[in-house]
């Protein structure tokens, strides 16, 4: 009811500023004439991916498009990022909007013309490459909200800047890289960020929705390396062994123990997950060593807090009443922090984006275990990140391919919601916070 009562309100402001702000019905055009544009370049974009930090020739086009626009550009953010600043001729808050760039080691496998076909190596071996996840579209979203803004420079109320972020879904191993890195290197910086946004599409949400969720929307993650140590011996004598396999046996159940009993899963969910165990050679070898690695996701840094300490409690109090030794590395190689929709920003734009869908196709869901580094902009100052449908109309969501698979599919008719949704979020953000 509260929420109902302060969307009014906010409407209600919205239209009395609405006359120094940038024309609705103007943008509902331009977005219906950019379409088939933006179509284009995701097409072009989704037969040629590139790998995290090494998005060379999206950087390229993304940065020559923002410079035909009279945008300011900086390249090689972050290595491959790319960060445009389009100032308004009116005075106003600096708004962020972020677009990931990077696609996957996926081979796809997806009947459509415009399928990669690219090669490339990932750990070594080669794969294909696709944009299993999207991020194509994201690319094309922002190049077309960047048009049209630019357009409208007149009639902007403060400055937008454009990030275009590289590997989102993670930097090749021994480099940095993704949002973590353009935060280092100042890319809310230079003009300071007020505030910032950020979408996804979806191959599980039918084109034209929007989900949202306030605060925690997608959990923070860490990755996870114990090694235990104990005593070889023949399989035959395991008296004369300390075993870590039965130890690491003892400690992986133990961890399932932390979300069913710790965690207050009435209040948020929590992940403990070992998805790698390895140790030995022989069946009639007991091991002196078995290493094992694992995810951590939590939706709160309390909750983090917690999951971390119960884990290096039980893995090492195991490990000593098995006469072992372990070694815990928490987190291992990455760590990203909860994915933090500010709730007043959210309250105060969930308006804008029902007028980028309709208010039905506006839904508010649980929090996601998964992850997402726009999780550092939102660090830094308030965000707000939502999902954007993709799926075709009609098509039973349990028959669309999951992300990050080879059959990932999603359809072109959903860009135009991410492009209307970035444009109101600008236009009443800035409308409401003029300077």
């Amino acid at each position: 009811m509260k929420q109902s009562l302060f969307a009014l309100i906010f409407l209600s402001l919205i239209n009395v500023v609405h006359g120094q702000s940038l024309n609705s019905a103007k943008l509902d055009q331009e977005i219906l004439k950019i379409e088939p544009k933006v179509i284009e370049w995701r097409h072009d974009l989704h037969q040629n991916p590139e790998l995290g930090n090494r998005e060379f020739r999206t950087a390229e086009i993304i940065a020559k498009h923002l410079k035909s626009l009279g945008i300011d550009v900086r390249t090689e953010v972050a290595k491959t990022g790319v960060v445009g600043v389009l100032k308004g001729a009116k005075p106003g808050p600096v708004i962020a909007l972020r677009a990931d760039m990077d696609g996957l080691p996926v081979t796809e496998r997806v009947n459509i013309p415009y399928a990669s076909k690219i090669k490339s190596t990932y750990n070594g071996a080669e794969t294909g490459v696709m944009h299993a996840c999207g991020h194509d579209t994201h690319v094309a979203i922002l190049m077309g909200v960047a048009e049209i803004l630019a357009q409208n420079k007149k009639d902007l109320s403060g400055t937008v800047k454009f990030l275009f972020q590289p590997a989102e879904e993670g930097p090749p191993a021994g480099e940095e890289g993704g949002a973590e890195l353009m935060v280092k290197e100042g890319a809310l910086k230079n003009p300071d960020v007020d505030v910032v946004f950020g979408l996804h599409i979806s191959a599980q949400l039918e084109v034209g929705k929007i989900t949202y969720r306030p605060k925690g929307a997608m959990a923070a993650v860490s990755d996870l390396k114990i090694t235990v140590k104990g005593k070889s011996s023949h399989g035959a004598a395991p008296y004369s062994s300390v075993d870590p396999i039965v130890t690491s046996a003892q400690i992986i159940n133990s961890l399932q123990t932390i979300v069913s009993r710790n965690v207050n899963i009435t209040e948020n969910a929590a992940v403990v997950t070992i998805g790698s165990i390895h140790g030995g050679n022989r069946s009639n070898i007991i091991p002196e060593e078995v290493e094992m690695l694992g995810t951590v996701r939590t939706l709160s840094d309390r909750d983090t807090e917690l999951v971390y300490r119960r884990i290096r409690e039980i893995t090492t109090n195991t490990a000593e009443a098995m006469g072992a030794d372990v070694f815990i590395e928490l987190p291992y190689s990455m760590t990203y922090p909860v994915t933090y929709n500010d709730p007043e920003l959210t309250a105060q734009m969930l308006p804008s984006l029902e007028r980028a869908a309709g208010k039905s196709n506006v839904i508010l869901v649980p929090a996601k275990t998964g992850a997402e580094d726009f999780s550092f902009f939102a660090k830094e100052v308030p965000g707000l990140f939502f999902n954007i449908g993709g799926a075709p109309k009609g098509m039973k969501i349990e028959d669309t391919a999951p992300h990050h698979t080879p059959d990932f599919y999603v359809d072109d008719t959903g860009l135009k919601t991410g492009i209307k949704a970035f444009l109101n979020l600008v236009n009443d953000y800035s409308a409401l916070h003029k300077k």
